[in-house]
């Protein structure tokens, strides 16, 4: 494998998993890190910014969601986008900090666009928190912790 195909598949697989589809990067972070062949730190590098990328796109479907809300393959159902938006409502801006977890993550950026969060302020707070669990899993594979 050329580290090219291998750091992009990482990548797409990265930003595939914060969108709303049915995908995870985890088991292609770990197995690239267990190769020995990478860069620990291009690894973790490329998963988060392809995950935060990802969040992106959500962040901007949701800018857009108005008019989309009702079709039928909207990718939040209604409670999703019902459960974020009390989330964020509760905890801001600062409820990014939980985009990295399962179920609600994905919602959660998507709501910060419908509710105008600054793209500025969403990168960073979804970046810093993507990059956590990057590396704490990368901590965990390579019994670091």
């Amino acid at each position: 494998m050329t580290d090219f195909v291998a750091y992009g598949g990482l990548f797409l697989s990265a930003l595939a998993a914060a969108t709303v589809l049915p995908v995870g990067s985890e088991a292609a972070l770990v197995g690239l890190l267990l190769t020995d062949n990478y860069s620990v730190i291009l690894l973790v590098t490329v998963a988060s910014v392809g995950n935060t990328i990802g969040s992106v796109i959500n962040w901007m479907l949701g800018r857009g969601i108005e008019r989309f809300r009702e079709r039928s393959w909207f990718p939040a159902s209604p409670e999703m986008l019902d459960r974020a938006s009390k989330w964020y409502h509760r905890y801001g801006r600062w409820s990014l900090l939980a985009s990295w977890v399962p179920v609600i993550g994905d919602p959660l950026t998507v709501m910060a666009g419908v509710l105008r969060e600054p793209l500025w302020s969403f990168v960073l707070l979804v970046a810093a928190a993507k990059f956590g669990r990057y590396l704490v899993l990368t901590g965990i594979t390579l019994n670091w912790v």
